[in-house]
């Protein structure tokens, strides 16, 4: 009797601990940051990059007030030209303990039939009530060529 009270303690015990869901949470951001970059090579940036967005996502634009909200950012894209040309490679991923927050930084390239540009990115991602991960903020700057990793 006194083996299974101990254990019941034991058992409650951990069951109050915290959880770290960070490490899970880091191996689905970046499935997912992969998955989104995988897309725009197919079927454009734009395109990918609302299929991954959060309905309240804010989008920093280069020279311009930044567009809050998936919606307003599809109607600013709309007339827009897409590419394909554009691709990103995800080298760092955190996500907080709690597994629901987090956030990939990386390199990107865009080919033209000119020239070659480079920058970097951080994109910060929320997990959805469905188990998917939607980003809420995605940025990027101009960069010069990177460094071999």
């Amino acid at each position: 009797m006194k083996k299974i009270i101990v254990l019941l303690v034991l058992l409650a015990a951990y069951s109050c601990k915290d959880v770290d869901s960070s490490k899970s949470a880091c191996n689905e951001i970046m499935n997912a940051d992969k998955a989104m970059n995988e897309l725009a090579g197919t079927e454009g940036f734009h395109k990918a990059l609302l299929q991954f967005a959060d309905d309240d996502v804010i989008k920093p634009n280069e020279g311009d007030l930044p567009v809050i909200g998936k919606k307003l950012v599809a109607l600013k894209w709309a007339r827009a030209e897409d590419t394909k040309a554009i691709s990103w490679k995800p080298i760092r991923v955190e996500a907080s303990t709690a597994g629901d927050l987090g956030y990939t930084f990386g390199y990107w390239t865009f080919v033209t039939k000119d020239t070659t540009l480079y920058g970097n990115y951080c994109t910060v991602w929320k997990k959805q009530k469905t188990g998917a991960w939607k980003f809420v903020f995605d940025g990027g700057n101009s960069t010069p060529k990177p460094i071999a990793e």
